[in-house]
């Protein structure tokens, strides 16, 4: 890999050399480098598509899978399609990412589209960490389109933890998820825009095994021009809990629209939303002012705790 390459990893994946465990590296639409454990096989796909299915067998513990993808390549435009399977009573750490260096001067467009999905067994725990980043020259355009799809077991656990951290111009970000009984799934995602930025955020989750739990948080900062729509659906289908808050500030001349929605089909379906779109508050920024700071200074270091 290059040192462009490189530098992405560490962005995305915080990967400073080959990452202990399995992994799959992914540069300019190619694999630069693989390995599979004991417990974790990846392979190659073979039902025509791109990308890679990883095997995780029941009750492995304490491992991990790193799959980040890099691009460095002007122009390169990919689709890839991951699926995870995930054997029951198995606690694992999957990383992914997606990283894009685009320097080919105007209308050039660089771009990934990952369809990850994951069949997460009885009773099995999963963290899955996916950041999403990108620069160059100003010019010319990084896109990036994370389709994830989770279908949880009885008693399944799934934390995802989603992060786009800055240069990505166009981003539409779906997340699907279907939960059986007792299964418990987490999203916690952070968002930033600027400039000329769109995203779109969609997730739908369906509730359909009692006692079964779903929390979905978003915190995002729209800054410059930029764009951003979320929508999210609960679908609460059996006695469950579910809970839903997009918590977003809005600078400049941005744009910011949050849509939740609710549907209970049971008596017994518990479901919350709370949307929030503010500034900055003044008071804030004069706290930090009277400590020193500049108001840029103080403008940045509410920010970066919002997103923390």
């Amino acid at each position: 890999m290059d040192e462009i390459q490189k530098d992405l990893l560490v962005k995305i994946a915080d990967l400073h050399g080959v990452p202990e465990g399995a992994y799959n590296i992914r540069g300019d639409g190619e694999t630069q480098s693989r390995n599979s454990t004991a417990n974790i096989e990846i392979v190659t796909k073979t039902d025509g598509k791109s990308g890679i299915d990883i095997f995780i067998k029941p009750g492995t513990k304490n491992e991990s899978v790193h799959i980040p993808v890099v691009i460095s390549k002007a122009g390169l435009q990919e689709v890839v399609y991951n699926d995870f399977y995930i054997g029951a009573d198995s606690d694992v750490v999957i990383v992914a990412g997606c990283g894009i260096h685009n320097c080919g001067g105007v209308d050039t467009t660089s771009r990934h589209d990952g369809e990850h999905t994951f069949y997460v067994g009885k009773n099995a725990r999963v963290k899955y960490v996916e950041k999403h980043y990108g620069e160059g020259d100003g010019n010319g355009k990084n896109v990036m389109n994370p389709t994830t799809v989770v279908h949880l077991d009885e008693g399944a656990q799934m934390e995802m933890e989603t992060t786009q951290i800055k240069g990505v111009d166009s981003t539409k970000r779906l997340t699907k998820a279907d939960m059986k009984s007792g299964a418990s799934f987490t999203v916690k995602e952070k968002l930033y825009t600027h400039g000329q930025q769109v995203a779109d955020t969609d997730f739908v989750v369906d509730m359909n095994g009692e006692k079964c739990r779903a929390d979905i948080i978003s915190r995002s900062v729209a800054a410059g021009e930029s764009v951003q729509r979320f929508v999210s659906t609960m679908n609460g289908n059996a006695p469950c809990y579910g809970h839903t808050e997009c918590d977003a500030i809005i600078m400049d001349g941005a744009k910011v629209t949050a849509a939740p929605c609710l549907s209970a089909a049971h008596v017994d379906a518990e479901l919350i939303h709370e949307a929030a779109i503010g500034k900055i508050a003044g008071e804030q920024l004069v706290k930090l002012m009277t400590l020193g700071l500049t108001e840029k200074e103080a403008e940045e270091q509410i920010l970066k705790g919002f997103l923390h």
